[in-house]
């Protein structure tokens, strides 16, 4: 693998707070984004119009309803946290497309997007500096 393929793969399962936020912004319907945290966590703060499928419980039943044909983008809280990961492998693992929100809700917050739940933040719309 040569560097351009490396950096194209690495863009094909990653994405960050921006290109989510635009996307769903821009209505991408192709993209849903899952909270791969536990379900507590998820009731005190997380991305607008997430679904929260933790990702010890990810298996055929608890994504049946989900389409195959979308990409799903799994989040957890940020660096120090790898359920994000967990989640996009147990996914893939069941035949979905995924990727993985770099940074997870921490890095979602200090873009400035607004949260839900509990402890939502209304957000300021700082962009990152990456777009």
């Amino acid at each position: 693998m040569n560097q351009i393929e490396f950096y194209e793969a690495k863009l094909a399962y990653e994405t960050d707070s921006w290109d989510v936020f635009e996307a769903l912004n821009n209505g991408d319907n192709n993209l849903i984004v899952i909270d791969a945290r536990a379900k507590e966590a998820y009731l005190k703060e997380h991305i607008p119009n997430s679904i929260n499928i933790p990702h010890k419980t990810m298996s055929e039943e608890s994504t049946k309803n989900l389409d195959k044909n979308k990409i799903y983008v799994s989040y957890c809280d940020g660096i120090g946290c790898n359920a994000s990961t967990k989640g996009a492998l147990n996914l893939s693992k069941l035949g979905f497309k995924t990727k993985e929100l770099l940074g997870g809700l921490d890095w979602w917050k200090r873009d400035g997007y607004e949260t839900s739940g509990v402890n939502a933040t209304k957000g300021t719309n700082i962009s990152c500096g990456c777009n």
